[in-house]
């Protein structure tokens, strides 16, 4: 019976015609193999290793019947198992010099069911199936998918799945390795011995295929690679769903579909929810440096351990997402994960794939989304992964000056071979389908972007049409960002572009890159230096503070402040503030401030609630004996007081992509260093004044556009933040006296360095 899961049709069965009919049987009474086919199976150099081996429809001296051949090295004499529980003996052929054995069965026809039994001069044994008497697994619909590149369940059918096939459980085994000469599966299961388990190709698809009886899950597995140049390479599994961790780095067969989610509602609700017009704070998380264990010799929480303390965290901070540093597997700790080696594997550092559903499954039930970071730009060169795969640039390209990173050592992939698009947009599928994920931040966009990213003149090719753009990257981004959008929806993309390349949020069809989202860089940029400036100096700066409103509507943006600013000796964000530690504080909840009220989704390292002197450090946990000093306590209580601000109140999200949104009140005033502006959505508004320098003003006019009583909703400088308290008003009137253009104003006291929330009281 064909495995139900199979997803498409399988190949045909053996016509008539394949029947082998011997005119002279040879010495050993079975049929002659073509000297050409024996020579390359015997030299490990078959591209058909199932045309001669398994069993086959066969007339021996006129006598119709089955012949049965295996391929053993090592063994002493093999016997065949009927499965009427005749043992019959196998003969070695090649005149008895080589490991090929064979049978011929009179009157038997296929299908059979048989299994072999190896003898060893140690007396050892080894009863096994025979991997060469199956079907492929693959059918001719998978194959023509992924050759033009638009397969998007690939991980289904490449890779390792345990399987039933015949009545018989298995593993099948499929890999993409157009130019090699045989690919072999190896693994503790055939002591990595790569003559025993040679696979087929499918037609001139590149992809080699075997199903393996009696495999079962946590085998470990590689494939052996014979090149063109006659070279051996071992390499392991793009499609592994699991990995050893460093210096293994062997694949790992997983089981599948046993994980039971309890996350429908969220699921369901995802769907529908559109996160361009809803609220969006992130909480950036590195899986292993969040929290360890000290009496456990400082290692890292498992996923399992660490889901419901983060979900309990994140809840009472009040954000709404948690973005993870790259999970997939990377054998370098130290490149964050952003060196991947497994796109298809969870890190096993902390636990196995099913150990990270429920991090997933935690967190949605907690009602926080997950969205991972994903680095389709460059992986690393170590050799047992991606690199020159079949002994050629398969995934990468052959000249350096298109192939190689030269900022990170790494190799750029080539975008314009179909194949390796489809292994990474359904791998971007991969993690949204099967994981749950809420979508991806997509790393290093512009490096992606531009062919002459980070090299001098001459170290790089133009494109075709002579440009310095990447064509064909630029193709992948879109074919990206269209069937994600198509496949998961509710789910985002989220582009970390640095650079003024128009239309990352455009959509496709209108002639953008399609993401949702782009990590607003400029405002990063011009935020952190300008509060870095001492304020006395800062009424010379205005510009940097104002200067992203005015390309505000280009795109859809997120605000990060990420752990990109606080790693290479550039400090904490407290420690690149101004002033003594009160000023310091008070800078940072200012900021903050500033970057919760004004438009666009907002990101965070983790950590920053602490407000740590020390920068982030990968190798230890945070802080979190900060939480015991009182004024990193209150810090802690006005980030969350903060995000819980934004999240409840429509006037700070719900119009962030539209400029009826927002509007200026004073946007002016440089000689005081503030400014102020107002949120808007539909009916309802809130207003916003900064203080960005240490001086009160004690009688501070705005201009509002309603009348009556406005609520104070927030200081940043009240006591309970660790502020000075200065002027902790409740509430303020309006006066008929217009100005900044509004109808009317309020008169109120300023704190210094400190930004207030201003709203109408409810009629």
């Amino acid at each position: 019976m064909a495995d139900k899961r199979s997803p498409t049709p399988r190949a045909p069965r053996k016509k008539k015609s394949d029947t082998i009919v011997a005119s002279a049987p040879s010495p050993t009474g079975l049929p002659i193999i073509p000297r050409g086919d024996l020579d390359r199976l015997l030299a490990g150099d078959h591209t058909s290793p199932h045309s001669i081996l398994g069993a086959h429809p066969a007339t021996v001296g006129g006598e119709s019947g089955v012949v049965i051949r295996a391929l053993i090295p090592n063994a002493v004499y093999v016997e065949c198992v009927l499965d009427d529980g005749r043992v019959v003996s196998m003969t070695r052929e090649a005149d008895g010099q080589a490991d090929l054995y064979g049978i011929f069965i009179a009157g038997a026809t296929l299908p059979m069911r048989y299994r072999f039994r190896f003898h060893y001069a140690d007396g050892a044994t080894w009863d096994r199936g025979d991997p060469y008497r199956f079907l492929p697994t693959l059918g001719e619909v998978d194959l023509h998918l992924f050759n033009e590149g638009t397969h998007r369940q690939l991980w289904k059918v490449l890779g390792a799945h345990p399987r039933t096939v015949d009545g018989v459980d298995g593993v099948s085994f499929a890999v993409w390795a157009p130019n090699a000469r045989r690919v072999s599966v190896v693994g503790d299961f055939c002591s990595w011995d790569g003559r025993i388990f040679p696979m087929r190709m499918l037609g001139s698809s590149g992809v080699w295929e075997l199903f393996l009886p009696d495999i079962s899950a946590e085998a470990l597995y590689k494939f052996e690679l014979l090149t063109r140049e006659g070279a051996l390479r071992v390499k392991t599994d793009p499609f592994a769903a699991k990995m050893e961790q460093y210096p293994g780095s062997a694949a790992i067969v997983q089981p599948e579909d046993v994980y039971a989610w309890s996350d429908n509602a969220w699921m369901k609700a995802r769907r529908q929810t559109d996160l361009v017009r809803s609220p969006m704070s992130i909480y950036e998380v590195h899986l292993g440096s969040w929290a360890r264990v000290p009496e456990d010799g400082g290692r890292p929480l498992s996923y399992r351990e660490i889901a419901p303390r983060l979900a309990t965290h994140v809840v009472s901070l009040g954000f709404t997402h948690v973005e993870l540093m790259p999970i997939m597997e990377h054998p370098f700790y130290g490149s964050w994960g952003y060196q991947v080696s497994g796109y298809y594997a969870p890190t096993s550092r902390y636990g196995t794939p099913d150990d990270f559903r429920f991090l997933v499954d935690t967190l949605h039930q907690a009602g926080i989304g997950v969205l991972l970071d994903w680095v389709p730009a460059h992986f690393p060169k170590d050799d047992y992964a991606l690199r020159r795969f079949d002994g050629t640039a398969l995934y990468e390209h052959d000249d350096p000056r298109l192939g190689e990173h030269p900022d990170w050592g790494t190799l750029i992939f080539n975008y314009g071979r179909l194949e390796v698009r489809n292994f990474l947009v359904a791998n971007a599928l991969y993690w949204l389908n099967e994981f749950h994920a809420d979508g991806l931040r997509v790393d290093a966009v512009a490096s992606m972007l531009y062919l002459d990213y980070s090299r001098k003149a001459g170290e790089w090719l133009p494109n075709r049409r002579g440009g310095r753009e990447n064509i064909d990257a630029i193709e992948f981004l879109k074919q990206f960002t269209e069937t994600v959008h198509a496949e998961a929806p509710g789910c985002v993309t989220i582009a970390e572009e640095s650079t003024a390349w128009a239309g990352v949020t455009t959509p496709v069809n209108e002639g953008g890159l399609g993401f949702t989202f782009k990590w607003n860089m400029g405002w990063m940029h011009d935020t952190l230096k300008y509060f870095a400036t001492d304020p006395v100096y800062r009424r010379f700066h205005h510009d940097q503070l104002t200067f992203a409103m005015l390309y505000e509507y280009s795109e859809r943006f997120i605000m990060p402040l990420s752990h990109d600013e606080t790693v290479h000796l550039k400090g904490s964000l407290l420690s690149k503030m101004p002033g003594d530690e009160w000023q310091k504080l008070a800078n940072l909840r200012l900021m903050l401030a500033y970057m919760f009220t004004r438009p666009g989704k907002k990101l965070l390292f983790m950590g920053t609630e602490l407000a740590p002197w020390s920068e982030w450090n990968h190798d230890a946990s945070l802080d979190w004996h900060m939480r015991d000093v009182p004024n990193r306590s209150a810090f802690g209580n006005f980030v969350a007081r903060l995000a819980t601000l934004y999240k409840t109140e429509p006037a700070w999200w719900r119009d962030d992509a539209s400029w009826e949104g927002f509007n200026w009140i004073d946007v002016a005033d440089r000689d005081n260093s503030v400014i102020s502006y107002m949120r808007r959505s539909g009916p309802s508004h809130a207003v916003v004044v900064l203080n960005l320098t240490p001086v009160p003003r004690e009688r501070y006019r705005v201009g509002v556009p309603q009348s009556g009583r406005y609520l104070r909703l927030l200081s940043s400088d009240d006591r309970e933040w660790g502020g000075s308290g200065y002027a902790e008003f409740e509430s303020v009137e309006t006066e008929a006296s217009p100005f900044h253009g509004q109808s009317q104003s309020v008169e109120i006291a300023l704190p210094p360095l400190a930004a207030v929330v201003l709203a109408p009281a409810p009629q």
